[in-house]
């Protein structure tokens, strides 16, 4: 796993990036007016309440405008895409964004109906486009990028602010380890390329609802147990919307086999199965840190549960396959399945990246029935019919034991 870190000049300092992708926009005021800033969740004022800031992620005069940033730190380049608004709300067009080296230079691209600002480093090109010395420690490899605009001057002056990103990609060091028995994977992976951007989603099945324990193997579960289902995009985080389209149960591995039985989870985003439902609490980690809710097309996780079954014919084990697509963030409802009203709508407009994910097998732990030893079965009736058989034999001894006694005491 990658992890990236960045920094931005007219920002306060470094952000450390595992799980997602902020920015503090700390020293660029912009226009932003002091009697629109209500929110202090998005703005700041000045102590004299004369001007004011946004706050980290927030642009605008209103600071009502999201960065929405990406890096990507691939196995052969490092890429990192910007949001074009931003750039546009400081006068700052594609010919003045480059790295240190002005040759590198930014160019558009659009990412589902959405423009961004992207610059995309191969690894031969790294010191080239002005890549900072590698850092290198027992555990990992760091690597620095920094993402600029050039002034803008007017005869010999400015009056708009430069923009200076600085980023990081930390790769860890890769070590083989052969087993004597193999480990099987507890996640299922599949990349999707939207555009010229690959994206990870990832199935895992957890324990319970906490979505803290991942099942490190073959999943057992009992009848009527949950099974607890997470699909969300890994990389890049916190970039794309996932809406989960359709969730479908097989018995073989193949999503499309039509020998075998298969049974519906998820249709149209929506619940095909009475016992499906979408977990929308936040999730709380072992570190303390919060997860948003898994409500499907709102973030980049989606978190759903359903109660185990079999198929009425072998093999009883599942396998889960689903249909999932990417939106932009920027869509925001578009990308939400309606599913209180009678007809569900077809998929957005916007023509989302579509892809499939596959998981299993998941296996059943069937009850054990109550069986009867087959051999105390057939010798109860007999031990019923030898016991009466007895019984009578008993009677018939008495009998004639009673007769005799009468003759005997008879007189001769």
């Amino acid at each position: 796993m990658y992890l990236w870190e960045l920094k931005m000049f007219y920002l306060s300092g470094y952000i450390v990036l595992a799980v997602s992708l902020l920015c503090s926009l700390e020293h660029v005021t912009g226009k932003c007016i002091p009697s629109k800033c209500v929110d202090p969740n998005t703005c700041s004022l000045s102590d004299d309440g004369l001007s004011c800031k946004c706050a980290a992620g927030y642009f605008g005069d209103q600071c009502d405008q999201a960065v929405l940033m990406n890096v990507v730190c691939g196995k052969d380049s490092i890429t990192i895409s910007v949001i074009e608004d931003f750039f546009k709300y400081f006068n700052i067009g594609i010919r003045s964004v480059h790295l240190t080296n002005p040759e590198c230079r930014a160019r558009k691209e659009v990412i589902a109906g959405v423009t961004f600002f992207t610059v995309r480093t191969p690894k031969d090109k790294y010191t080239f486009c002005g890549g900072q010395p590698v850092e290198k420690n027992i555990t990992h490899v760091i690597y620095s990028l920094t993402l600029m605009s050039e002034l803008q001057v007017y005869r010999n002056i400015v009056r708009d602010s430069a923009i200076k990103i600085e980023y990081k990609c930390v790769y860890p060091f890769i070590r083989t380890v052969s087993l004597a028995y193999p480990v099987l994977p507890v996640t299922s992976e599949a990349v999707l390329r939207m555009d010229e951007l690959d994206a990870t989603v990832e199935l895992s099945v957890y324990r319970d609802e906490r979505y803290v324990d991942v099942y490190g193997g073959v999943p057992t579960v009992h009848f009527r147990e949950r099974v607890f289902v997470q699909v969300s995009v890994t990389r890049p985080r916190d970039f794309f919307n996932l809406r989960v389209d359709e969730c479908w149960a097989t018995q073989t591995a193949n999503p499309n086999d039509t020998s075998s039985l298969s049974h519906t989870l998820l249709l149209d985003g929506c619940a095909d199965d009475e016992t499906v439902s979408f977990i929308t609490k936040s999730i709380t980690y072992r570190n303390g840190t919060m997860a948003q809710g898994g409500q499907n097309g709102v973030s980049s996780t989606v978190r759903f549960s359903f109660e185990m079954f079999r198929f009425i014919v072998e093999p009883h084990e599942l396998y889960l396959h689903c249909i999932v697509h990417l939106c932009t963030q920027g869509h925001g409802e578009a990308c939400v399945p309606e599913c209180k009203s009678i007809v569900k709508r077809d998929a957005p407009s916007m023509e989302p990246l579509e892809g499939l994910v596959s998981y299993g097998p998941i296996r059943l732990v069937e009850p054990e029935q109550p069986k009867m030893n087959m051999l105390f079965t057939l010798m109860l009736p007999m031990a019923v019919v030898w016991i009466v058989a007895l019984f009578v034999l008993i009677l018939i001894y008495i009998a004639k034991a009673g007769n005799r006694h009468m003759v005997s005491d008879c007189p001769s």
